[in-house]
């Protein structure tokens, strides 16, 4: 066997390869095991959201909307939107002559965020659709606005998510990617590594019964690109005019890029 055969053979288990969490794994795997924390989680997750959190991911979220230049009669995609908080804003501003898509790749999600929405009388401009962020299942040029919350972290191949939501987005539509990020100030990132990796997956199991879950979202962040990093994502991807705030230190951070 050659040099090159051996080097091409270890590049293409790279390409057949990801991390979930602090792991390797085969990039199916990740899927499946995704799925599996998301089932396990979605009936907890907006009583863990305001726990993590203590209730500030509202704040985030609706800096996400201010961010949005959402309007009347707007198409608007909420990708990965869960349990539909972005969605129920959205769908109130952009009225009855708009749309919004509630748009999840885990089912158990999906369900719970339908059944809260429809709960608080939230029908008519809102659709709810079962798909994946790297081939969503809409025509080219569709919605004026994206919105993807604390979700890109776990998708496979984020590259292809970005070009995918690209597609899709219209000529002077705009992309916000909400999600955890690197601390900027090291006193304060070091406290959130005690707390992530030490309170947080107590916190699951005390609430969700689900330690290794919270454990797993932990690691996850860790793994994510850091803010500079997803920013050359996104313009690689085609986005333009693209920012990025630091929202809590830099704990999370709203990306946002532009399709011209």
């Amino acid at each position: 066997m050659t040099e090159s055969t051996v080097q091409s053979n270890q590049l293409n288990q790279q390409d057949d390869t990801t991390h979930f969490g602090f792991e390797t794994v085969a990039k199916q795997e990740k899927v499946t095991r995704v799925a599996e924390v998301f089932h396990s989680v979605a009936a907890k997750y907006d009583i863990m959201n305001d726990l993590m959190s203590g209730g500030v991911h509202r704040l985030w979220k609706r800096f996400t909307i201010d961010c949005s230049g959402a309007r009347p009669g707007q198409r608007i995609l909420d990708l990965g939107g869960g349990t539909g908080d972005l969605t129920a804003k959205f769908s109130r501003i952009v009225g009855d002559k708009g749309h919004v898509i509630l748009a999840d790749i885990n089912n158990s999600m999906l369900n719970v965020g339908r059944d809260k929405l429809r709960d608080t009388g939230i029908v008519g401009n809102v659709h709810y659709v079962q798909a994946n962020a790297e081939e969503l299942p809409f025509p080219d040029n569709y919605f004026d606005c994206i919105t993807i919350s604390f979700c890109l972290r776990n998708v496979t191949d984020k590259d292809k998510a970005l070009r995918s939501m690209f597609r899709v987005l219209k000529p002077g539509g705009r992309l916000l990617v909400l999600e955890f990020s690197k601390p900027i100030v090291e006193p304060l990132s070091k406290v959130y590594d005690a707390y992530s990796f030490h309170l947080l997956p107590k916190m699951g199991e005390l609430v969700a019964n689900d330690a290794e879950s919270y454990r797993y979202l932990a690691e996850s962040i860790r793994m994510h690109p850091d803010q500079d990093t997803l920013e050359g994502m996104m313009q690689e991807a085609g986005f333009e005019q693209t920012k990025y705030y630091n929202l809590t230190g830099g704990i999370v951070a709203l990306h946002r890029g532009y399709k011209f």
